[in-house]
Parts: C-alpha cells; structure tokens; sequence
C-alpha cells in the first residue's frame, strides 16, 4: 500500500475517534445539565413547601393574637366583672377553637422543617399554651392574672416575631 492509502486511514480513524471522544463529552454535559435542572426543581419545590407551611402557620397565629387582642376590649368596653367574665369564658372558648389550626400547622412546619424554623414555631405554641392557661386564672377572678396575660402576651408576641425572622432566613435557604 502506498502512503496516501495509510494517511486516508489514520485520517479516517482519527475522525471517528474524534466523533465518538465528542458524543461522550456531549453526553456527560447532557447529564449533568439534567441533574442540575432536577436539583434546581427540588429545591424550588422545598421552597414553595416551606413558604406554604410558614404562611399557614402565620395565618393562624394571627388569628390567635387577634383574640388575644380582643381581652384589652373587654376590659375597656364592660365595666361590670359579671359580663367581663362572660366575655372572657366566650374568648377563651374562641382560643380553644383557634389552637388545634393552629397547633396543626406547627406540626407542618416541624415536618418541612429545618429543625431551626421548627424550634421557633414551638416556642409559639407554648408561648400560646402559656397565654391560654393565664386566661383561664383571669376567668378564675386571678387579682395578677390580667398583668400575667400582659406578660404572655408579649412572650407570643416576641416569639411570633423570632419565627417570622428566621422563616424568612429559611425561605431563602435550599
């Protein structure tokens, strides 16, 4: 054979080896591609999951400081203790029927987690099951109980606050 036919050969043979060298670092692109569009969608799912959990653990605590909100208004609105105590055995009825939603969603947010966003929603509940066992003193006839619910009252607030804080850390945290 004479030359040209091996340089026709080694050319050819250089070309399919190129190709097939190509196909594979194509290939490894594709997939790596792929795992990294399916990272991205997992986390964007987490995020929405979280972002769900926080906003429905919110929407209930919010009910409860509203009916926490609504003892002041007792106190302003009825001046004879006969009626404040009716009302308050009302709000007390309203916060039992508050505290199930709201205890639900505590458990949601301890489920989607981390387990720092899951602290901070238990520290609600309890500032919240604090609160509720202070009313009761009130509706007792308790002499401390209304600065005792003041007192509880600002503890939910406070660790209301510390989860919307690190909720919106959370959020933004894969």
């Amino acid at each position: 054979m004479d030359s040209t036919v091996w340089v026709a050969i080694l050319t050819g043979g250089t070309a399919i080896l190129a190709g097939w060298v190509t196909s594979l670092g194509n290939a490894r692109a594709a997939r790596i591609q792929a795992e990294a569009s399916a990272k991205a969608q997992h986390h964007a799912q987490i995020r929405e999951a979280r972002r769900t959990a926080y906003l429905e653990f919110l929407e209930q605590a919010h009910i409860t400081g509203e009916l926490y909100y609504r003892l002041g208004d007792v106190y302003i609105q009825l001046t004879q203790q006969d009626k404040q105590l009716e009302k308050i055995q009302d709000l007390r009825t309203a916060l039992r029927d508050a505290y199930d939603p709201l205890a639900r969603c505590a458990r949601v947010v301890l489920l989607e987690g981390p387990e720092a966003i899951a602290a901070k929603a238990d520290a609600v509940i309890q500032a919240t099951t604090d609160a509720n066992g202070v009313l009761w003193h009130i509706a007792q006839g308790a002499p401390e109980g209304r600065s005792r619910f003041d007192s509880a009252h600002q503890a939910f607030r406070d660790r209301l606050e510390s989860f919307i804080e690190t909720a919106r850390t959370t959020i933004g945290t894969p």
